[in-house]
């Protein structure tokens, strides 16, 4: 058995195979052998079983290679080799190779059309193939070389229509192309040949709108958008020829046929043609109005009525229209009035003189003249003067008639020539138009009240050259040009009414005169003959007498020339008192100088070896020399004053501030006397006063002064407040003035007696000049006081009682128009004028940053600091050792004044060098060139020291050598003249020690810029 089943285990069973192999066929991989046979068969089957598996794994290769390279597109997949790779590799390879030849031309081809769907129709398919292949690859690269004719095609006509504007041109029908490149080829050539119709039509159309041609419409056949701009441009064109002839129609209208407010009408237009057909109606309405205005205008002006101006706005040529046609009636106008004023003028001057003709009486006519002119020029107030002759022969202004007139207290009813504003009126034979005259200087008067003028105007009445009369007018209103036309077209025939008056006046008197003569004449005749000897005796006299006259003629003439030498000589004594009075002044100062300087010295006292009284005799020394010091500058005050050579100097001065000023200067004075002391203000007092606040103090100070040193027990006082009267009329500026500020003085002193009260304004003149007097005093102070203020426009009044007191009014202008309108000051006679000229109160100096610190002199009339002051500022500049170790030459032809000098500066431990003229101070600079200052006096023999300093200056080692000029010589003009000369400061003798320390100490210590020298 064992045997007969290995047998059978070795046959193959052929039904079994051939099942596998049928199912195989069929291709159903899944059939098997059995795996479980042995021998031959077994190893049939595990071959048959091998076969399957290797076809059944290249079939599944060949499905996925399949799959990935033709489904799924990935050209780079192959088909791989396994296990059974040797049985089946050269089928795999041959498989992979037919992959390739297909995927190469399609990778080529895949470029080609990649490169035609990105644009670029450059590319063609360049591998190498057979077959459909080939004929693919032809077909392709046909394709793209027609895609590029057409697209070239189609670019150059969409270049040329669309952007180059070359219409009518079509594509190429020639390229050789079909289907839909052929369709869209002649849809190309369709849309050209669509676009350049229409294009051309609209342009037609529009060139033809631009050629002013509305007939020409849109009448292509189009559709779409087309057919909306066609309608569109259709609607323009009809809209325009409905505008340009509503706008002809107006411009004709307007313009053409003069139919003024035409509108054109075109409701269905917008945006810019409405705007346009607003601006062609507004141009209509502009010119409709300006047309209309100015033809209203030019209506009224032809019917007479030139009030009337062209207003309407306008621009261009039509407002040059518009301001030459105002222009015109203006001109109209203003001729116009002209003429009526010129009739009024002739009219009434006519009437006026026919009015004045026949009239006998001044009175009359005077009242006449008034009341007919203040009805013709509209004033309301007048005045009639008329030329008269006083006793003394001089010619006067007496008042005649007044239109509305009242008199005044403080005004005159009679005026000299120059003589207020009537006098200068006849003076000058020119009228005088006052005008916006103030509140308070006129009033016109009715029963219902009373108000200021707006207008003065004043006349003068000439005849011949000669004035007769002169009328004043005041109104309410302004005097126009054409009411002082009148007035002076007047004022000659008024002259010839007043002359004919006088003229038959005097013929009524001569007449009356021959009458009485005639009836004399008669009773005469006879005596008439016997007369003729006495005639004939009386003839001879009258020779005689021609003859005696002519030697009086003779004896005036050499009186003239006689009276001319006298003013040559006077002149002439005149400069020699002028130099009188410097020398005298030199020569005062110069001993003044030293006993002042001295006295200080000695008051001092610094080496403390003096008694109490030996120091009280130095102060008593020291007074008495200031003392004359304020005498020598109060007489050369008075003659300044008295010349009319000071000039005041205006300023508007706080009242509080000059009250406390006052005080200040006062109130210790009053305390050391005892007495009460105020300076009260007014309730209506203003608050500033223009005037000269210095010389205004001046005059306080000296009134002040006299009311202490006057007064014993009881009170001084000082009152500011306005004041209405109490001044005399002859003060002009006062007169005048809108406001009178009246500044008393008021004492409870001893009084003054009545036959007194003038006689102490006088120069040197005192209540009490006896020998045995109570009060001392030189008697300057009233007559400078009363000087100065004359100078300021003002006046002084008196009124006193013995016993009682005093009491000092000074009137002065509160305001700057009356400060400014001053009366001249009173002029003395020439030699008095000539002595002023030359001298001159010491000069108040300034600090400066060019000129050393200087002490400013107290006025006149102020309390003069004591000795003791003084010596203290001099004793401290001394022991601060300003000079001390400083080398000082002292020049000067005194020797007092050397000695004075060298104590004081020694004293300062300064180093002095003396010298008594110019000659010897050079020789001294010349030895020591370490010289710090010069002291230089001016008055000198041998040389003076005007050349002593222009010699020092001319030497280079001197140039900035410090010099002070200390001189006598007080004279106008004095400083300068020293300063020119070299000096670098000036100092007037008596020398102020305080003064002359304070002056000198920059300059030696170099803080001082030299003033005079030349640097």
């Amino acid at each position: 058995m064992p045997d007969s089943a290995l047998v059978v285990m070795d046959t193959v069973d052929a039904r079994l195979l051939l099942g596998v192999l049928a199912t195989l066929k069929a291709g159903d991989f899944t059939a098997r052998m059995p795996v479980d046979l042995t021998g031959l068969a077994g190893k049939v089957a595990d071959g048959v079983n091998d076969l399957i598996m290797s076809n059944q794994a290249f079939a599944a290769e060949l499905v996925r290679v399949s799959e990935v390279v033709g489904a799924q597109g990935k050209l780079s997949q192959r088909a791989a080799v396994g296990g059974w790779g040797q049985r089946w590799t050269g089928s795999v390879e041959a498989v992979n190779s037919l992959i390739d030849d297909l995927v190469r031309p399609t990778l080529e081809m895949q470029r080609v059309v990649g490169a035609v769907a990105d644009g670029d129709l450059s590319k063609k398919v360049t591998a190498d193939v057979r077959g459909e292949m080939l004929e693919l690859k032809n077909t392709i690269n046909a394709m793209v070389h027609q895609l590029n004719g057409f697209i070239s095609e189609v670019t150059r006509v969409t270049r040329e229509v669309g952007t180059e504007g070359k219409l009518g041109q079509a594509a190429a029908v020639t390229i050789e192309v079909g289907g839909v490149w052929k369709d869209l080829t002649d849809n190309v050539n369709v849309m050209a040949r669509n676009l350049t119709g229409q294009v051309r039509n609209i342009a037609e159309v529009t060139t033809a709108v631009a050629n002013g041609d509305l007939s020409k419409k849109i009448t292509i056949d189009v559709s779409g958008e087309f057919l909306e701009l066609k309608n569109t441009v259709n609607a323009m064109v009809d809209q325009l020829n409905a505008f340009a002839g509503e706008v002809t129609r107006v411009a004709r209208e307007v313009g053409v046929e003069g139919k003024l407010g035409g509108q054109a009408q075109s409701k269905e237009v917008g945006g810019v043609w409405k705007d346009l057909t607003d601006n062609v109606n507004q141009l209509a309405a502009n010119l409709t109005n300006q047309v209309r205005a100015i033809a209203e205008v030019a209506t009224a002006v032809t019917e007479g009525d030139l009030t009337r101006q062209v207003r309407v706005e306008a621009s261009g040529e039509v407002a040059i229209l518009k301001d030459k046609l105002n222009e015109m009636i203006r001109n109209l106008r203003e001729t116009t009035r002209q003429n009526v004023e010129q009739d009024w003028l002739k009219t009434n001057r006519e009437r006026f003189t026919r009015m004045l003709q026949g009239q006998r009486d001044i009175d009359t006519v005077a009242a006449m003249i008034l009341s007919e002119i203040a009805e013709l020029v509209g004033a309301q107030h007048g005045v009639f003067y008329s030329m008269t002759a006083e006793t003394d022969g001089r010619p006067a202004l007496a008042l005649q008639a007044g239109y509305g007139y009242e008199e005044r207290r403080r005004l005159s009813t009679s005026f000299h020539l120059g003589q207020g504003l009537v006098g200068q009126c006849a003076k000058e034979k020119k009228r005088i138009l006052l005008t916006e005259v103030p509140g308070d200087y006129v009033r016109i008067n009715s029963g219902l009240g009373a108000a200021a003028p707006l207008n003065i105007i004043v006349l003068p009445v000439l005849f011949e050259g000669a004035v007769r009369a002169v009328v004043e007018l005041a109104s309410f209103s302004a005097f126009t040009p054409a009411h002082q036309a009148f007035l002076d077209s007047i004022t000659e025939s008024i002259g010839l009414v007043l002359n004919t008056i006088e003229a038959d006046t005097l013929t009524e008197t001569l007449l009356k005169q021959s009458q009485t003569q005639a009836e004399e004449l008669r009773a005469q005749q006879e005596e008439l003959r016997e007369s003729n000897a006495d005639l004939e005796r009386q003839a001879r006299l009258l020779n005689e007498r021609n003859f005696e006259a002519e030697q009086k003629n003779a004896e005036i003439e050499a009186s003239k020339l006689m009276v001319e030498e006298k003013a040559g000589q006077l002149a002439v004594s005149s400069k020699y008192k002028s130099e009188f009075i410097a020398n005298m002044s030199h020569e005062l100062r110069t001993p003044l100088n030293s006993l002042l300087i001295l006295a200080e010295q000695l008051e001092e006292d610094p080496e403390h070896n003096l008694s109490d009284v030996q120091v009280e005799y130095a102060k008593i020394i020291g007074a008495s020399g200031r003392d004359l010091m304020d005498l020598l500058n109060g007489v050369l005050d008075l003659a300044k004053v008295e010349s009319g050579t000071q000039t005041p100097q205006f300023a508007d001065l706080p009242i509080v501030e000059l009250r406390a000023t006052l005080i200040r200067d006062f109130e210790h004075v009053a305390a050391k006397k005892g007495l009460a002391f105020s300076v009260d203000l007014g309730p209506r007092c203003p608050q500033t006063i223009h005037t000269d606040p210095q010389r205004l103090g001046q005059i306080l100070k000296n009134l002040l002064a006299n009311a202490f040193k006057f007064t014993e027990r009881g009170q001084v006082e000082v009152r500011v407040a306005l004041a209405e009267t109490g001044w005399s009329p002859e003060s002009l500026a006062l007169v005048v003035a809108p406001a009178v500020l009246a500044l008393r003085v008021i004492d409870s002193g001893i009084g003054i007696d009545a036959g007194q009260q003038q006689r102490i304004f006088d120069a040197f003149t005192q209540g009490d000049g006896t020998t045995a007097r109570l009060y001392g005093g030189t008697g300057l102070g009233l007559s400078i006081s009363r000087e100065l203020v004359a100078l300021l426009g003002g006046e002084i009044t008196l009124t006193s009682t013995p016993g009682v007191g005093s009491t000092f009014t000074v009137f002065l202008p509160a305001s700057a128009s009356a400060s400014v309108a001053v009366v001249t000051p009173t002029v003395t006679p020439e030699p008095t004028a000539a002595l002023a000229q030359t001298a001159e109160i010491p000069e108040q100096r300034a600090s400066s940053p060019r000129h050393a610190p200087t002490v400013e002199p107290a006025p006149p009339a102020s309390p003069t600091p004591t000795a003791s002051v003084v010596g203290r500022t001099t004793f401290d500049t001394l022991e601060n050792g300003a000079i001390a170790g400083k080398k000082i030459l002292v020049v000067d032809d005194d020797y007092r004044n050397l000695f004075s000098m060298t104590a004081l500066l020694e004293r300062g431990h300064a180093t002095v060098i003396s010298a008594e003229n110019g000659i010897d101070a050079i020789a001294a600079l010349d030895r020591s060139p370490d010289i710090n200052m010069v002291l230089m006096d001016i008055m000198m023999p041998v040389m003076d020291g005007y050349t002593c300093m222009r010699t020092i200056r001319a030497d280079d080692r001197h140039r900035t050598l410090p010099i002070i000029a200390i001189t006598g010589k007080v004279v106008a003009g004095e400083r300068q003249r020293c300063v020119d000369a070299g000096a670098n400061d000036y100092v007037p003798k008596p020398v102020d020690s305080a003064e002359l320390l304070a002056i000198m100490r920059p300059w030696l210590a170099g803080d001082a810029k030299p003033e005079g020298a030349v640097l």
